[in-house]
């Protein structure tokens, strides 16, 4: 126990002496190994984007795998899901191979964070091999892929709504309570700033026409969501103060502005849409900053495991492992589905414009629901303790 304890030690003070070459090498950091897996998924997404929308010179070559029949079923909406699954699958086998590392040292912690010679082949070969599956299993994926993205969603959704309970019990704690007081309710006064200004901007930009009802109910809904969030965080009961409620409505107003963007271009009530039908140097931006965002949600959301801990170690142990090695690759997995959604609009039979992504009728939904469930989940979060109180006291004893 000894031995293993200082080899925690020593392999902590390597990654203060060593080059990142050398941590890289040696495979001793598993905070750098992080940012290379980020880097590889990062790539996927890229070569995906390429398959879909610059794949038509590779036509010929694709033609001689009798998969594709004709090449076809290997690019477009096709390609996207073929280069997700060889993703999905590498980052499923890391979760398999390194769930429940607890320790720095050790045979798992070694394989999450060096061979990366090894791993890297494994990606590359795991990314060919899908091109060589029928397309019926594809499809089938594509299905899949569905219920996987949303299960990504919902563990972004979580960890969201836990960090923004975790700054507001940091800041109302006894400790911080007379520092923060000025600064809460400057960020909370900013945040109800921004969620107004919000609302009117998506009402000038999106509701041109009084028959836009689809795109007003959706507006006018987040703005009701805003208030019944607020009155249940100020109720007596709770009092979880201003702070919470106007984080969340920053977040639920990006996601109904994300919502209605998705709506095809070509509908009257989307004149944002229709004034980006061609391409320019603003949608190529917009693309590429969505694209970044893919990555940066997965990689941020795959730290975050402390979250989905019933039991939170408040003192770790100097040869603890710094974050979960098996969900930081189940949320790259998941998130590998979803990024082959946003590229296909959600629908494994839709056609996508290039430089587009995450646009359609399916798109709008999925962002839509996923609003609602932020502000279900987060009542929940709310109310939760208030109620299992009441019922504990109502027991007899």
């Amino acid at each position: 126990m000894e031995s293993g304890t200082g080899a925690g030690i020593q392999r902590r003070a390597i990654f203060k002496e060593d080059s990142w070459f050398s941590q890289f090498r040696n495979g001793s950091n598993p905070w750098m190994a992080r940012y290379v897996y980020a880097l590889i998924f990062l790539v996927a997404n890229l070569l995906a984007w390429v398959v879909r929308d610059y794949s038509s010179a590779a036509l010929t070559e694709m033609e001689k795998l009798k998969n594709c029949q004709g090449g076809h079923h290997c690019l477009g909406a096709q390609g996207v899901l073929r280069v997700s699954l060889g993703c999905f699958v590498f980052y499923i086998i890391m979760f398999l191979l390194t769930a429940g590392t607890s320790k720095l040292h050790g045979t798992r912690d070694l394989w999450h964070s060096g061979w990366w010679s090894a791993k890297i082949v494994l990606w590359i070969a795991l990314t060919i091999i899908p091109f060589l599956l029928p397309s019926s299993f594809i499809q089938l994926y594509g299905e899949i892929a569905h219920f996987g993205a949303g299960v990504f969603l919902l563990i972004q959704l979580i960890s969201v709504i836990s960090f923004i309970t975790w700054l507001n019990d940091c800041c109302l704690s006894e400790k911080n309570a007379e520092r923060c007081h000025i600064h809460v309710m400057l960020i909370a006064t900013v945040a109800y700033i921004i969620c107004i200004v919000g609302i009117i901007m998506m009402y000038i930009w999106y509701t041109p026409d009084p028959t836009c009802l689809l795109n007003i109910f959706f507006i006018t809904w987040t703005l009701v969501l805003l208030q019944l969030m607020t009155s249940v965080s100020l109720h007596p009961k709770i009092n979880s103060g201003f702070l919470t409620p106007g984080l969340m409505g920053l977040y639920i107003i990006f996601l109904c502005w994300c919502a209605i963007r998705s709506e095809p271009a070509g509908e009257t009530c989307n004149r944002k849409a229709e004034a980006s039908n061609k391409t320019d140097w603003l949608t190529i931006i917009s693309f590429v900053v969505a694209l970044l965002a893919i990555v940066i949600a997965t990689f941020s959301t795959g730290i975050d495991s402390q979250c989905f801990q019933l039991r939170k170690s408040e003192s770790p142990a100097e040869d603890d492992v710094p974050y979960g090695y098996g969900f930081f690759h189940f949320v790259f997995a998941t998130g590998a589905m979803y990024f082959a959604m946003l590229l296909i609009g959600w629908n494994t039979h839709h056609t996508i414009r290039k430089w587009t992504i995450d646009v359609g009728w399916t798109s709008t939904w999925v962002r839509i629901v996923n609003e609602w469930l932020a502000v279900c989940v987060y009542l929940w979060m709310l109310v939760a303790p208030v109620i299992l109180k009441s019922s504990r006291a109502a027991e007899p004893v």
